[in-house]
């Protein structure tokens, strides 16, 4: 079975939604990835840093899902990253109220010796200088590397992105993200644009509207599964990333074809994600859940269409 290697945040959160208020709690993209594609029993390892004060059991929940925490550095005296917001009614919106790096300001990732061949890399939301020093490590070029970014880097660490892209075969994003990077409105010329960045593939996430899947001149769509209620969107794009990575290494296939059910497989776990506070509802995801929300995708979108002749 195919390796993932994940590098990206372990953090504190505290949420703040129209909903209600959390304590601290366990966060960071790498939690959220890592969580998600345990779904599939995928051996998996997470790079990251954390300080003194992370819980072990943070780390234990990992542990227990077969995540390899070997490559989680901890330092001694150290302060975790810690992230605060605040969603309004449009669950779209947010805004940041603290952000503290506190280790993650002088991380130095190590692969660990067992990863270093890893079929998959799935790149976090990081620095683009981490990410490319999570690549200069590998022993060979991945099978797959999966990239996730976000607008303040493109703010400011605009040359190091572009080095990183030309080296990802898929990236995730999303639309204003899509539309910041390139300066095109269309999403489909945003996408055409990223492509000849060096990515093989685009996915381009809109939230409660679904995700674009583009590679070369095709096309794919997945919407997302219409709720009741969305408690707390933050993390469901790591689950969606997560979900997809422990898609495709389970099946080993990376073909356009292929690529669309992972997409469907990401969103699938993301719906769960939204459901509570945190990581909250993917802890207690059971294969059955699932499942049977995969079979409402399908009901969603398969259909004939009867043309006209």
């Amino acid at each position: 079975m195919n390796k993932i290697l994940i590098a990206g945040t372990l953090a504190f959160d505290q949420i703040e939604t129209p909903f209600g208020k959390s304590e601290v709690i366990m966060g960071g993209a790498a939690n959220y990835i890592a969580i998600a594609a345990a779904q599939f029993g995928v051996p998996q390892a997470v790079v990251s840093v954390v300080g003194e004060d992370y819980p072990q059991a943070f780390l234990d929940l990992l542990r227990a899902r077969k995540v390899d925490t070997s490559a989680v550095e901890v330092v001694r005296g150290g302060k975790s990253f810690f992230w605060s917001g605040r969603y309004h009614n449009d669950m779209n919106v947010r805004d940041t109220l603290d952000t503290q790096l506190n280790v993650l300001a002088d991380f130095k990732p190590v692969v660990p010796e067992a990863f270093r061949k890893a079929a998959i890399v799935m790149l976090g939301n990081l620095h683009p200088q981490l990410q490319l020093d999570i690549l200069a490590q590998m022993d060979h070029k991945p099978t797959l590397v999966v990239l996730d970014t976000m607008n303040y880097w493109m703010y400011h660490t605009w040359d190091l992105l572009q080095e990183v892209i030309a080296k990802v075969d898929v990236i995730t994003i999303n639309d204003e993200e899509a539309r910041q990077l390139t300066g095109e409105y269309s999403l489909v010329k945003a996408a055409q644009r990223i492509m000849a960045m060096g990515a093989r593939f685009v996915i381009i996430k809109k939230g409660e509207h679904g995700a674009l899947l583009f590679h070369k001149s095709q096309v794919f769509f997945a919407p997302a599964l219409p709720l009741e209620e969305v408690f707390d969107p933050t993390g469901a794009g790591d689950t969606f990333a997560g979900g997809l990575v422990g898609y495709l290494a389970k099946s080993g296939d990376y073909s356009f074809a292929n690529m669309k059910n992972a997409v469907v497989h990401g969103s699938n776990l993301a719906s769960f994600c939204i459901e509570k506070f945190g990581l909250e509802r993917m802890l207690s995801l059971s294969e059955e859940e699932c499942n049977e929300r995969l079979r409402r995708f399908a009901e969603l979108t398969q259909f004939e269409i009867e043309v006209n002749t």
